[in-house]
């Protein structure tokens, strides 16, 4: 199915392939072989550690101190952990005056091998990036099911076609760079994958076809459309793009089908960056879940981007950039995850909203539930005939004041000690009622007790009553249960 050839033949990746097994250069096998404080410094970049526990050059000490390390090894050991000469011819190793050196970064992932470029000095323009913060984060945030077809527009090195292989029947991936469709290529044979590789830009592959599932971690970076760096540059204003793939997604989903990328968002000037989002999606007709994780101010954005690719400092590309944020009024540029799902409704949920807490991964989990919840709240008619019970691990948090009678309760927070950690603020009677449920009561029962102790009309209780225990639902603070079924 590949349309795209990975730098080694079969027969060499399969040597590479055995060797890299044979040495037990695994993530697992390289932290038994270094040992905890090894280990932890290699996540601070510190060698040291690494390169004294390694001067045996053993096969799996030599590809350490080579792709780990980053250090020139002599020919012979080389020769002993790897097929040397085929990785030379490949262009994935180099020779130097001294011995060999990695000419790419062969990076144990997980239970998988990745090929990408190196990183160090200013980044060309057709750099293919590792595994970084953005494709965990992705990674993490993709609802994880069983699905016939997977589309991964802009997949890089193949980071996410990887996640897509363990649930996915067929694999296809877009890239509009030829070297990082290779290295795709590339880490997919070397794991015993056969993926669909595309040239192209982002949906233009796969124009009028359909997939069950879709994740991109596409070009997002906003500022002028100015386009050095394929990999973090899409060529498109603003954030054209990131609009741009909302647009393109209930053309490109199968009934119930998901699609899921990052993407940065503008706050301008007197605009609601809520309601910019929600424009992208009006008229779609799918449900959506868009979090905010992220708001950085202009200043800080820019230098990020022109760090990220370890560019020269730059005043005047600095400048042409913070000049056109402040031509279009942007304020401030938003990052996080849009979840968009062609559910087949004529009335669509849309919530567009901050999360910006500390939230137990994966995420793509509380996503999954969160659809479900939705399905539940718009299938289910009347809350009042349904039990409910309180999640587990919620806790209150009570803020007080101490005046002339003492103690006083300012406010009350119902806080999730585990999932998406939510915090929402309660009265007195929300939080009777909340504490009630324990699964045996109907909800219309509670609150027919809860009104006459208030001495309050049980419809008029009821009509209050309803939307907040709905808003507790799809948040997950309150799951419903009984014979009805459960979230």
């Amino acid at each position: 199915m590949t349309e795209e050839v990975p730098l080694l033949d079969g027969d060499g990746v399969g040597r590479l392939r055995e060797a890299l097994a044979a040495a037990g250069y695994t993530s697992a096998g390289i932290a038994e072989r270094l040992g905890p404080k090894a280990t932890q410094a290699l996540r601070r970049n510190d060698f040291r550690l690494a390169l004294r526990e390694t001067t045996d050059r053993d096969p799996l000490a030599t590809l350490i101190r080579l792709f780990v390390c980053g250090q020139t090894e002599q020919v012979a050991p080389v020769r002993a952990a790897l097929p040397c000469d085929e990785l030379l011819a490949a262009g994935m190793l180099t020779r130097t005056a001294e011995g060999v050196r990695a000419a790419v970064d062969l990076e144990p992932y997980l239970d998988w091998w990745v090929v990408s470029d190196l990183t160090g000095g200013p980044l060309p323009e057709d750099h293919v990036l590792g595994v970084g913060g953005a494709s965990t984060t992705l990674a993490q945030a993709t609802v994880r099911a069983p699905v016939g077809s997977a589309l991964d527009l802009g997949t890089g090195c193949g980071v996410q076609a990887l996640h897509l292989s363990t649930h996915a029947a067929r694999v296809t991936a877009t890239d509009v760079s030829p070297r990082a469709l290779r290295f795709a290529a590339t880490t997919a044979a070397l794991n015993g994958l056969d993926w669909e590789l595309l040239r192209g830009d982002l949906t233009a592959p796969v124009a009028g076809r359909r997939f069950d599932l879709i994740v991109s971690n596409p070009p997002f970076v906003a500022g002028p459309g100015t386009a050095t760096h394929v990999y973090r540059d899409s060529g498109r204003p603003g954030d054209a793009v990131s609009a741009e793939l909302a647009r393109t997604a209930a053309d490109l989903l199968t009934e119930g089908g998901t699609m899921q990328y990052l993407a940065n968002w503008l706050h301008v000037e007197g605009e609601a960056w809520d309601d910019r989002v929600a424009g992208w999606i009006a008229g779609t007709g799918l449900d959506a879940w868009v979090i905010q994780r992220e708001v950085s101010d202009p200043v800080s954005y820019v230098r990020l981007w022109l760090s990220d690719a370890s560019e020269q400092a730059d005043p005047e590309r600095m400048a042409r950039w913070l000049d056109w944020f402040d031509a279009y009024r942007v304020e401030a540029i938003g990052f996080g995850l849009v979840s968009l799902r062609r559910g087949g409704h004529v009335d669509p949920v849309v919530r567009i909203e901050e999360l910006r807490q500390a939230v137990d991964q994966p995420l793509g989990g509380h996503i999954r539930d969160w659809f479900g919840r939705q399905d539940w709240l718009r299938g289910t008619g009347s809350l009042l005939g349904h039990r409910y019970r309180a999640v587990d691990g919620l806790r209150l948090h009570q803020e007080a004041t101490i005046g002339p009678e003492g103690w006083a309760v300012d406010r009350q927070l119902l806080e999730q000690a585990a999932g998406l950690h939510w915090s929402e603020e309660v009265d007195p009677l929300i939080l009777a009622l909340v504490g009630g449920c324990d699964g045996t009561v109907p909800l219309g029962d509670q609150l027919a007790v809860l009104a006459a102790a208030h001495e309050v009309a049980p419809e008029v209780l009821a009509d209050v009553a309803e939307p907040i225990v709905a808003h507790l639902v799809e948040r997950g603070f309150l799951v419903p249960t009984g014979p009805t079924g459960r979230v």
